[in-house]
């Protein structure tokens, strides 16, 4: 550690003990040690277990302690433990040097993005924009709520153009840190060098574009960086918590450019996906002794975010490696219980369909999914798989699955049935039809 940082270091220590758990500080904060300071960075080094977690849970709680305790320094980089600084700026590799931005996160690859119903677009529309800049889409624009993986794929996107874009000049940078470089430009008189920086950049990643709305000097040197960029067809990913159209701070001529490429939401992964990002976590970090059932019971539980779902992965692993155990799912249902209280149970789309269709029958749902072939018993089954094929957008072998593990024609067969009905009679008609607005009006009250 040089010398001339021990006592800016320990005043980050001390605040920073102030602002995490006592596990947190020992794992992930006890361990670094600042290397340098070049140029406004203070690189930190870290050993290899902990750097990504550093990196993704930490680097912006520390960096804002460091621009308080550190003269001099607005940029935090975690590096290597045999990482040497380089003899001078020009001389340092281009992920390590403050190059209008901060570096690129190694760990956050295409592969490594599990892919589910609400994420396809982004990821495919991401993967198009690395493999081909300024070509596919241009801007995209990327948003929905915090910790979805908005900032893993522009990452990747980096990361992906950066290693097979045949030297293609990539900057990524977050709003914060694109206000903070501008502003320190401005007071220097250096306004040409900053727009050089990122005016001549072949890909452009701005994370967090909401911050923008407020900054008005900020916001006109952006809506002429966007303008240089777009017109020479370079590329431009941005993402923010929500669309252009509901950005209110937004000049309407930045909304507009936003939405000239494609605007990809991100909604939060369905059990499924919950469940298969935690076993890629826990292949990629090496965890060891994570029982599938502590994953099903933390996927079960935790349901807002990709990284509340590796927060709580996190807590559950320590807790354990705290006591001396194994992981378990009695342990996950201990340390999540009050963060994230058992869901309720409720019935499914199909289930309510079949509940409901069989009151109205005079029938239990348990009747009406028996083999049971007495004509209204038969009548009440179809009228409920009709309703369940048009009501939701389960597959043909999910809805047999549904219906008492039925074959998928049965479905089909019973959709045509109630089809002809529907034609023809007007007794079927109104059934279907009050059953529809009965239906319609669960689901808004289950949503409000």
């Amino acid at each position: 550690m040089p010398k001339h940082l021990d006592p800016a270091w320990e005043a980050v220590r001390r605040s920073l003990r102030e602002e995490v758990t006592e596990f947190v500080f020992h794992a992930y904060v006890s361990p670094l040690h600042p290397v340098a300071l070049q140029r406004e960075t203070l690189y930190l080094s870290a050993p290899g277990h902990i750097r990504t977690w550093v990196q993704e849970r930490y680097l912006p709680l520390i960096s804002e302690t460091v621009r308080r305790h550190v003269a001099g320094a607005g940029v935090v980089e975690v590096v290597a433990e045999d990482w040497a600084p380089a003899a001078s700026l020009e001389e340092a590799p281009e992920e390590t040097r403050p190059s209008g931005g901060g570096a690129l996160n190694p760990r956050y690859e295409f592969d490594q993005f599990v892919i589910c119903d609400g994420n396809r677009l982004a990821h495919a529309a991401a993967l198009a924009v690395a493999e081909n800049p300024g070509q596919a889409y241009n801007p995209l624009f990327i948003y929905g709520r915090p910790g979805l993986g908005k900032t893993h794929l522009l990452h990747a996107i980096g990361n992906y153009a950066r290693r097979y874009g045949s030297g293609l000049s990539v900057r990524y940078v977050t709003v914060e840190e694109f206000t903070n470089e501008f502003v320190r430009a401005a007071r220097r008189g250096d306004t040409v060098a900053f727009k050089e920086r990122f005016r001549g950049a072949d890909v452009l990643l701005v994370d967090d574009i909401q911050f923008l709305g407020d900054k008005v000097r900020t916001k006109e040197e952006f809506f002429h960086t966007f303008n240089a960029l777009y017109e020479a067809g370079r590329q431009l990913v941005i993402t923010s918590d929500r669309p252009p159209s509901e950005m209110e701070q937004l000049e309407a001529r930045l909304a507009e450019r936003f939405e000239w490429g494609l605007v990809a939401d991100l909604d939060p992964p369905d059990y499924r996906a919950r469940l298969a990002i935690l076993e890629k976590r826990v292949s990629l970090d090496a965890l060891a002794d994570v029982s599938t059932d502590t994953l099903s019971a933390i996927a079960e539980r935790v349901t807002s975010s990709v990284r509340a779902l590796e927060g709580a992965l996190i807590r559950v692993v320590a807790y354990a490696s705290l006591r001396g155990d194994p992981t378990s799912r009695r342990h996950a249902e201990q340390v999540l219980g009050r963060l994230y209280p058992a869901p309720e149970a409720r019935e499914s789309p199909v289930e309510q369909i079949q509940s409901t269709t069989a009151a109205s029958f005079g029938l239990t749902r348990e009747e009406l999914l028996s083999p049971d072939r007495r004509p209204r018993v038969a009548l009440a089954r179809q009228v409920a798989m009709f309703l369940a094929r048009e009501l939701t957008e389960e597959s043909l072998p999910a809805l047999g699955r549904e219906f008492a593990g039925r074959n998928h024609s049965t479905i089909l067969y019973a959709h045509r049935r109630v089809s002809d009905r529907l034609a023809k009679d007007a007794e079927t008609q109104a059934t279907v039809k009050a059953l529809t607005n009965r239906l319609g009006h669960n689901n808004h009250d289950r949503q409000a």
